[in-house]
Parts: structure tokens; sequence; C-alpha cells
């Protein structure tokens, strides 16, 4: 493992470092693991000449951070595996990512690298060390541009949405080309723009690449959920693995939009990755909790099999009933050359190739009849797939993946009202809160793991889905929770300069590139942890009046505020946060008693509003000592409850009574 153990060996032997970074759902680092790590010759080649250090990536972020933008910087690449050598000091001073056992794909087999990686550190180990300064140069040049500060403003906001238009993809949705990844804060971003902008070019970026994702193979068709990313521009070809902090952010984005544009089709896509939790993690979602992540195969040669058909294995699954296989061709496109996987022609990546009424039409059937029939194409395919060798699901509860995932959930609750997404989320988060934080060192990165050592992503991420329990609960513990979530971030990562480190200052083993800092402001590919703090910080002063709050959320954004310019569209959270500092944020204050019929439909209404940068209290005029809250709040609790207040920025309307007052007063 990465720690002071292996560097003293490496210090006191003189040997260099290979370390090697993968991930549980990383097909390739399986592959690797199989054909070298696996392999005896290459093993005692390892073992004579280097000291080797394994790291799994969803265990230590924090050392995966700094080594791929090290190995980027020498090879022009990175991702998983990550093969990495390094100085006795922790230094790398050359990588790559996979090598294969013999020389193909242009690539060096792994045994030659060895043994030149060696050649060069025996024979020549001042230029190696020369190298490894080099890109530890290139680090920190890096690091200050990433860090650089500049006051924020609306401007950069409408910066950014430009940007995403100059990217767009006007054919699939989505933007730049192939490969694909989701963008959850560009969604949210243009979701909130769109619904404040008469500009149908805002609307068509959001929905165009909301549908093309719910339609595409990028969204898993039968058992619901996304996978990490299209490797097409059509959104029809995925790298199989499934990851929490895709899914979750997704889900949140998905449930509002369904309320924001009226869509049935992301309400299902919200119940599905809903359902896809509740079915490969049961037992896991009743003690509380969410996978971390699924794996893309069930072997090193494996490319998908399990996510895959081909028409006979449709034809099988649907008992020969050949009107069956033509609706499920026509449904899933499994006559179409574009959804064929590169590795095998004949097996097909299901996608949404026709919607019901146009399959009704090509089967001379009315529309009813089509749905009926698609239904029980679908459950007779998913009944068959669960019959196959499934790939591994990780059931690691991180405690910043289980509260993305969690937050994900209350959103499908809140906007989109899909059963049971609540009460998982919030016993999922119950263990967040009881086996995860300390008082003194905040939120442990795996559950059950209380008073270890946690990321920053973990205090984010946990804070924000505490107030996202607040706000569908009103149970004042889950703000309180958050508070303090939110006050051990910034007395143990926050820096000089106002921005959030990814480890704690005081954390230890410190060694190597972990003695550098990292300021995460781009989403890469999770929500950038700095910029899901400053959210959690300005949503927690809109609901208490706390200027404090907002305070710091201001130092966080300011410290990228010159980053922010370049990168753009890279840190759509960041932007969407700012957007939360600089543009009016809505308070809705529901004035009433719980039980109270006409109260809690003022509530429900409030919270079903999709409105942009809004945020909902309830406060209870008998339960509640009016001088306990701030002046702003304490002047709306009178004796003429129920009522709701909406308050955006220094305007507030005039209180309303009924909830189609209040549905019309919110836009």
């Amino acid at each position: 493992p990465c720690g002071e153990e292996a560097f003293d060996r490496a210090r006191r032997e003189q040997r260099p470092i290979l370390l090697d970074i993968g991930a549980v759902w990383c097909h390739w680092c399986h592959v690797m693991d199989r054909e070298s790590y696996e392999d005896e010759e290459t093993a005692r080649l390892i073992n004579e000449l280097f000291v080797p250090v394994k790291v799994d990536r969803d265990e230590r972020p924090d050392v995966d951070a700094r080594y791929q933008r090290a190995v980027q910087t020498l090879s022009g690449q990175g991702g998983w595996p990550l093969t990495a050598f390094l100085t006795p000091d922790g230094e790398v001073f050359y990588g790559g990512t996979y090598f294969p056992p013999e020389d193909r794909f242009g690539r060096p087999s792994f045994r030659k690298v060895l043994r030149e990686v060696a050649r060069v550190w025996r024979e020549s180990p001042e230029r190696a060390v020369e190298n490894a300064r080099a890109v530890k140069a290139r680090l920190a040049a890096y690091e200050r541009a990433e860090s650089e500060p500049g006051r924020i403003g609306p401007e950069l906001v409408e910066a950014t949405i430009e940007e995403l238009a100059s990217s767009f993809d006007f054919r699939y949705g989505g933007f730049g080309g192939a490969p694909k990844f989701p963008s959850a804060g560009a969604l949210e971003l243009l979701l909130d723009r769109s619904q404040e902008t008469d500009a149908p070019w805002v609307r068509r970026m959001a929905v165009e690449t909301l549908d093309g994702m719910a339609r595409g193979g990028i969204h898993d068709q039968l058992g619901g959920g996304f996978h990490r990313y299209a490797t097409d521009a059509r959104w029809h070809i995925p790298h199989f693995e499934k990851m929490a902090y895709d899914n979750g952010p997704l889900l949140a984005v998905y449930a509002r939009a369904a309320a924001a544009y009226g869509s049935p089709l992301y309400r299902e896509v919200a119940e599905r990755v809903v359902g896809y939790y509740r079915d490969v993690a049961p037992e896991l979602l009743a003690r509380g909790g969410f996978p971390a992540s699924q794996d893309a195969d069930v072997g090193p040669d494996d490319d998908g099999s399990y996510w895959t058909w081909t028409v006979d294995e449709a034809r099988a699954a649907l008992g020969g009933d050949e009107r069956l296989l033509r609706a499920a061709v026509l449904r899933y496109g499994l006559d179409d050359p574009a959804s064929a996987m590169h590795t095998d022609r004949e097996r097909h990546v299901l996608y949404r190739a026709l919607e019901p009424g146009e399959i009704a039409a090509r089967l001379e059937l009315s529309e009813a009849e089509a749905a009926d029939l698609l239904r029980e194409v679908e459950r007779r395919m998913k009944a068959a797939r669960d019959r196959r060798p499934r790939p591994f699901v990780d059931e690691t509860p991180y405690a910043g993946w289980v509260s993305l995932v969690a937050s994900g959930h209350l959103a499908a609750a809140r906007y989109a009202g899909v059963d049971g997404a609540e009460d998982v989320a919030l016993r999922a988060l119950e263990r967040v809160w009881a086996e995860a934080f300390d008082e003194g060192r905040g939120v442990a990165h795996v559950v059950g793991e209380r008073g270890g050592e946690g990321y920053l992503e973990d205090q984010a991420y946990a804070a924000q889905a505490f107030i996202d329990a607040f706000e569908l609960t009103q149970r004042p513990e889950w703000l309180e929770r958050a508070r303090q979530v939110l006050g051990v971030m910034l007395a143990r990562f926050r820096d000089d300069g106002g921005a959030l480190l990814d480890r704690a200052r005081d954390a230890a083993g410190a060694v190597g590139a972990l003695a550098e800092p990292h300021r995460p402001v781009v989403d890469a590919p999770a929500p950038s942890g700095n910029a899901v703090a400053a959210l959690a910080l300005l949503r927690l002063s809109a609901l208490t009046h706390e200027e404090r709050w907002r305070e710091h959320a201001l130092e966080v954004l300011n410290a990228f505020g010159g980053t922010a310019l370049r990168v753009g569209s890279a840190a759509a959270t960041y932007v969407w946060a700012v957007s939360w500092a600089t543009l009016p944020v809505t308070t809705v204050v529901v004035v009433g008693s719980p039980g109270d019929a006409r109260a809690d439909e003022l509530l429900r209404a409030a919270l079903g509003s999709p409105r942009p940068r809004t945020v909902v209290r309830r406060i209870a005029p008998d339960a509640v000592e009016r001088e306990a809250l701030p002046p702003a709040l304490a002047a709306m609790v009178t004796r003429e409850a129920p009522r709701a207040y909406v308050c955006t920025g220094e305007t507030c309307a005039p209180p309303v009574a009924g909830v189609e007052e209040l549905r019309a007063v919110m836009g």
C-alpha cells in the first residue's frame, strides 16, 4: 500500500517505486493484472527491480489525483490502470497507462518497460531525478494556474453558457464529439438558465442532451442507471461501468428536469435509476448506503456481454415469439450497425430507436397494444439478463458517494415523486452521520470508519445531502448536521487563500507528491469538492440568514475566479455555484404547523417547484421562539397561518395562502 513504509524501503534500497493505480470497476486494470501482475516472470522482475505499490483509486482519490496529473504531464494521457515510476522520494520520472505483455498497439511490452526504466535508474539516476524535478515544476505551475484568484460575477455564468453553445452537438446532444461524458453540472446550469430566458437555444441544449442520454446506450435500457461515458458521439456505445458519482448527480438533474419541462421520459429515467439501486444492492439499501460502482465486465476476456445482445439471444429470451422479437428489434435498434460492438458486430447495445407510437404504426397495432407489447419485451429480456453472470457490484460505502446518490434520491422524491426514494436516502444519510462523522475530524471516507481520514469530497457531498434532507423533511437536526460538517471542513481543509484542499492540512502520510497541495475545482469527473462545498455554504446561508456562511462561500469561489475564466465548462459545477452567489436566490418560507393540511400542501408545492436557486423552509409558529430567529424570518411568523412567503433577492411578494397562488408567484 501507498505509505511511509514503501518510501522508506525505496530510500533504504535505493530502488525506484512502481506505482499501479487501478479500480475494481476498471476493465483494462483487470486485463493488465492478469497479463502482467499475475505472470510469474513479470512479478519476479518487479520484485527484483522495484518497490511495488498498488493503490485503489476509489480508496485513495488523493493519490490518484496527483499521480494522474504527473503522468499526464509526461505522456500526454492518463486513465486507469495508471503505471508510474517514482523516485524514492515519491516523484514521477516515467509513466503511462496500460502496457501489454508483448509489443502491440504501438506500445512496448511491460517487461521491456520494466527493464529499461530499471537500467536508466541504475546507470543514469541523475537523469531520472532531473526528469522528476521537471515534472514537479510543471505540476506546481499547473496548480498555481488552477487556483488563480479573481472576483466572480454573473458574466462568468454567461461566458460558460456561450462556451457550452460553441461545443454543443446539434445532431446528438452533448458537448464535443466522441467520447462523450455526462456533465450534470452543465445540465443544472442550463436547466436554470432555460427557465430564466426566452432564448430557445438554451433550452434546446438542455433538452437534446437529456434526451440523447436517456434514449442512448449510455442509459441502461433494461436495468436503469447510466454507464460511465459513451465512446461514440451518438451516446450509443458506452464504457459499461456504472459509477455512483455519475448516477447520483444525473438522478438529481433528471428529476428536476422532469418537473421543469413536464417530461414523462425524464421522470421515467429517474424512476429507473432509483430502481437500479434497489435491484443491485437491496441488502445494502436496507442497512443504509449505496454501492460505489458496478464493473463493466465479468472477466478480463469479456467485453460487455452482460449488457449487450444478439438477435438470437433476444429471440431466445422472448420464447421464439416473432412478434415480440420484431418489437424488440424496432424498440432497441438490434439491427442498427451504429449500435454494434466493434469487437463483435453481432452484439448490440440496446438504445431507444423508436417510441411506442412509431412501433404501433410499423406493427399495425394501437399505441396501447404496442405499449403492452414493449412492456412484455422488456420484462422478458430483463429476466433473461438477470440469469447471466452479473458484473461485480462494489458495495463499499464511500461516504461522499453515498451522499451524492442520496441527494439524487431526495431530488427524485422531491421533484418527481418517485416512491421509496426518500426513505432509502434518509436511511443512508443517518448511517453516514452515525458511522462516519466525527466532531473533530469530519466525515470519514468510508462509512463505518468513524474517526478515520476523509477527503474534501466526503465533507462537501455529505453537507450538501444533509441540506437536501433538511429541505425535504424540515427536520432541524439535518440542518444542524450540515452546520457541523461545514464547520469542521472549514477548520481542517481551508488554505490561507480561502480555497479548500482535497485532503486536510493536518492529514498524516504526506509523502512525495501528497505533500503538494491540490485544490480541486474541475469536475474530474465527480463534481468538484470546492464547488459543492460553496453550494452547500450558500444554501445554508440562505436557509438560516447567517451571512458568515455566505462569506466563506465567496472566499472559496473568489479563490478560483481567475482560473474559471480559462477552464469554463470543465468546472461547470463551480460556475453553477457562482450563479448561486451572484444571481438572485429565492427563499420560500411556509409558516404553518406540521399536520396542518393547508400548510402541508403549501410546503409540497414549494418543494416541487424546479425554480432556479430556491431554498425552502417551514416554520411552525407555535414551536419556535421568534426572538431566536433572524429578523427577516421572525417578521414572517404571525398568527396569519398557514401562509407562504416568497422572496427573490431583496424583493418579497405578498404572502399567499393557497397552493395555486403560490405556484403562480413561483412561476
